[in-house]
């Protein structure tokens, strides 16, 4: 039998050639005469149908005619896509005839993509269903993707099947494999092969060449049973052929090569899985750790906002002092150590973050909602809460401080008026008028108009607690219901005394005419001495009246105020004595005349001891008010001396946190030294900023004071404590997380094997093009730099490398971006089409793999880690347990199924 190097096989007077290698010999005439034999056609329509299912049942389908499941393309495409590994073009969806053509012409196509030339074979027969063919391009197809790999010391495709047939039944009897054809009618080769490589599968001492039917299926049930290789042939066609179709004898033969000959390669795949898993492991358990302290943060910023956001005020100012009180406890105890999770938590997501580039891991996606981002909005939300809810108590500290105030003062007044109303409706209703003298009647209607002078006097107060009474309840004072109710008792009144009187003077003046001249002197004391009982009524009411101030000048105010009153109090002495000189002229008169003084002036109320007792009342109110207002300056002075011991404390603070901050920056950008130089000098500048800690507590110390002290204000600094706490705070954040940055670089140095050399002219060319000197670069910077550096960058290249360096697309780099872009190439990684290939070589080519092929080649502990984390194989023929080890494979790096 002669090699040549070229292949024909005839179906129906066409032809199909391969160009790369001959993967057939040419037979002697007689084996030419049966190349058309129908015996043939059913061998190669089975097998080739049990071969395409094989590979189709792992996309989850099968077909049943091979001659028209392929016509629409659809399948043959599938087939393809499952042996090659690669993707084809999209088919057409339609079932036009047309449609058809287009998907088995993509199928044809992606075959002389890969080396092989199909002579006079189109789409149109095989759109038609001709048999011979579609059996031909199913040839070619197992040629190219199942045998003409194969190799065995340096023969390829049919020859190194043959010498690999020939190598692994030699040591057995009656076998002599010379050919794909008669050397295996008697089944005994098949069944050696099995025996070779599994001989607790067949006992082959028991086996009979006479039994040819008997070691075929013993072989073909071996084989699906226990190795995954289908039934292609039936051992009745094969023994009553003369001589086999060779190319189906050759498909299923190949199907045992491809399921022993990897065989060896098991212990270096499951070496190669378990480093993979061991990463694997360690990452999980750092992310999981993330995800708990993130959850713990997070659900600690969410139990605390609620608390935060409740505007629910008060009613009493000790209940006020005490939620400030709590808040403050809140600022010292509780949120400082959540502040530092905070930043443990960012440290430890960068780390990992690095330690998955390293390990050409995806980046870890937190949970949903536990993103570093959406950490630092939560606190952003919980500092703006935070700062609403100091700003809020203090707020309604002033408004419960200014209802008291109102409280009290509206008392007071209500207790005058209603002091000063007592009997009035009484008295305005009496009749004593219809039985009085010429001279009662008289006294009557003076003493009336006197009365009337003394309310329209009172007009003021009623509208003044009518004001009061409105600004409690539009400052939404808890009692407002109870003072509503007195005020309105107060107006009722009021009104009402305004009916009596009108109705009084009505009767009086009717009886007018009947009464004659009364004496004016009684009179004028009536008419003087009333204004002048209201004004000292006013001026107690004003010395006893209670203030509040919050400043030197607003005291000084008010003692300016009470020595322009002092300067009154001779001009209302004389009015006092003109009033007094009344009554001495009315005692005169009485004595010149000899009138008989009986009672009281029946004109007013007023009596001079009266006059004369408010007035030494007023006389001692003056001191005690001086008194007071002096105490307050002492009080306000004291105030006054914490607001500049805060501000000379805070004005020498807030620069220096600022100076650290520009400090820390210079040295991050700083490429003098080794990054061990740089780390030592960091942590040198961390524990300088923990020691200043005890003047920020000071600092605070102060502050309480002035709070307590109810002090708002501060004109001698513009630095309040919650400046101090937040640039304190952002102080800390940024040592930390420098340190980090400078942690993750000597990461990335000891991975990638990079100097210090190396590192340092990275470090200055990324300082170089850093214009802003912020620790970035702006994409056109950053372009600059890579031209620097010899990159010939087109539009395309650089929009990929931006993605690499920027995947969350911010618009700029970082130096740990910059570092990890130039070191990318340097490492050698694994990847998941290579952990794939392992697990398929563990499975024996199964698109599954057992609980028992994992614990019988992997170490206890990786072994059961795959169990526990592969899902389900529900692909077809899935034995029982099967595990699913292509999306488990895909899940590590990240990636969809391929």
């Amino acid at each position: 039998m002669a090699t040549v190097i070229e292949t024909q096989v005839q179906y129906n007077n066409t032809y199909m050639m391969s160009t790369t290698e001959s993967y057939m010999t040419q037979e002697d005439d007689w084996d030419r005469d049966l190349l058309l034999d129908p015996a043939w056609e059913k061998q190669q329509r089975k097998t080739f149908t049990a071969w395409c299912n094989s590979h189709l049942r792992k996309a989850g389908t099968q077909i049943e005619n091979i001659e028209e499941d392929f016509r629409n393309g659809l399948k043959l495409m599938l087939l393809l896509e499952v042996i090659s590994g690669e993707r084809l073009p999209k088919p057409d969806k339609g079932k036009m005839r047309f449609h058809k053509i287009a998907n088995v012409n993509k199928a044809l196509d992606y075959i002389s993509s890969k080396g092989v030339k199909l002579v006079s074979i189109g789409a149109e027969e095989i759109v038609d269903g001709n048999v011979k063919m579609t059996l031909g391009m199913i040839w070619t197809i197992i040629l190219r993707f199942a045998i003409q790999d194969i190799s065995v010391e340096e023969t390829s495709a049919k020859e190194g099947l043959l010498l690999w047939c020939q190598r692994k039944t030699a040591p057995y009897r009656n076998v002599n494999v010379q050919n794909f054809h008669i050397s295996w009618k008697d089944g005994l080769a098949l069944c050696a092969l099995i025996h070779r490589h599994r001989p607790d599968l067949i006992d082959y001492s028991k086996l009979r060449k006479d039994d040819p039917i008997g070691n075929l299926n013993t072989a073909f049930e071996v084989a699906e049973k226990y190795l995954d290789i289908p039934k292609m042939l039936d051992a009745e066609d094969i023994v009553n052929t003369p001589k086999p179709d060779e190319k189906a004898i050759m498909t299923y033969v190949s199907c045992f090569y491809h399921a022993f000959a990897g065989a060896e390669q098991a212990e270096t795949a499951a070496n190669r899985i378990c480093k993979v898993l061991a990463v694997n492991q360690e990452n999980e358990r750092l992310m999981e750790e993330y995800e708990k302290l993130a959850s713990e943060l997070l659900e600690w910023i969410r139990r605390t906002i609620p608390w935060l956001e409740n505007r629910v005020a008060e009613q009493t100012m000790r209940a006020m002092q005490q939620k400030l009180e709590d808040f403050r406890d809140y600022r010292r105890v509780h949120k400082p150590p959540r502040v530092q999770e905070k930043c443990q938590l960012e440290i430890n997501f960068n780390t990992l973050q690095t330690k998955l580039r390293l390990s050409n891991r995806p980046a870890f996606m937190p949970s949903e909602g536990k993103m570093v981002s959406d950490i630092a909005n939560a606190w952003k939300g919980l500092e703006q809460v935070e700062k609403g809810y100091e700003e809020w108590l203090l707020t309604e500290i002033r408004r419960l401080e200014r209802l008291d105030h109102l409280a009290e003062k509206f008392k007071q007044k209500c207790s005058l008026h209603e002091s000063w109303t007592t009997g009035k409706e009484h008295l305005l209703s009496q009749k004593d008028y219809e039985t009085a003298s010429l001279m009662e009647i008289r006294a009557l209607m003076r003493k009336h108009e006197a009365f009337e002078s003394d309310l329209a006097a009172h007009q003021d107060r009623v509208e003044q607690i009518a004001a009061i009474a409105q600004e409690l309840n539009e400052l939404d004072y808890h009692d407002a219901a109870s003072v509503n109710t007195r005020c309105q008792g107060i107006c009722d009144q009021w009104d009402n005394l305004g009916t009596l009187t009108q109705k009084r003077r009505d009767a009086l003046e009717r009886v007018e005419k009947l009464w004659e001249t009364i004496d004016q002197l009684y009179l004028e004391f009536a008419k003087r001495a009333a204004p002048f009982n209201n004004w000292m009524d006013g001026a107690m009411e004003d010395l006893q009246d209670m203030f509040i101030v919050h400043s030197i000048e607003e005291i000084q105010s008010l003692i300016t105020a009470h020595d322009q009153f002092k300067a009154t109090l001779p001009e209302a002495d004389k009015e006092r004595i003109a009033v007094m000189g009344i009554q001495n002229e009315i005692t005169k008169i009485a004595q010149t005349y000899g009138i008989k003084l009986v009672g009281v002036n029946p004109y007013t109320v007023l009596s001079p001891q009266d006059i004369t007792n408010k007035w030494e009342a007023v006389k001692q109110l003056v001191p005690l008010r001086d008194q007071m207002l002096q105490e307050e300056v002492a009080r306000q002075q004291a105030n006054e001396r914490l607001r500049r011991s805060f501000a000379a404390q805070a004005n020498i603070i807030g620069p220096w946190i600022q100076n650290k901050m520009e400090e820390i920056g210079h040295v991050s950008v700083d490429i003098a030294g080794s990054l061990e130089e740089q780390m030592n000098n960091l942590k040198q500048y961390e524990q300088n900023i923990i020691n200043y800690k005890s003047n920020i507590d000071k600092l605070e110390g102060d502050h309480q004071l002035i709070q307590e002290a109810l002090v708002f204000d501060n004109k001698h600094t513009n630095y309040t404590m919650e400046h101090i706490r937040v640039g304190w705070e952002q102080l800390l954040t940024t040592i930390a997380r420098t340190i980090n940055e400078v942690e993750n670089q000597i990461l990335t140095r000891d991975a990638k094997g990079i100097s210090q050399e190396q590192l340092n002219e990275f470090r200055a060319s990324f300082n170089h093009f850093d214009r802003k000197r912020n620790g970035m670069m702006d994409p056109d910077d950053f372009r600059a730099c890579l031209i620097s550096m010899g990159y010939d960058l087109g539009e395309v290249e650089f929009a990929r490398i931006m993605t690499l360096v920027d995947p969350n697309n911010t618009g700029v780099v970082t130096f740990q971006a910059f570092i990890d872009f130039m070191t990318r190439e340097t490492a050698e990684t694994d990847t998941a089409e290579q952990v794939m290939a392992s697990f398929k070589i563990l499975a024996s080519d199964k698109p599954y793999i057992t609980m028992e092929e994992l614990r019988r080649e992997l170490p206890p502990e990786q072994a059961e880690y795959c169990i526990s984390r592969m899902t389900k194989y529900v692909g077809p023929e899935a034995a029982p347990g099967a595990l699913d080890y292509i999306s488990f494979s895909s899940a590590l790096y990240g990636e969809s199924d391929l």
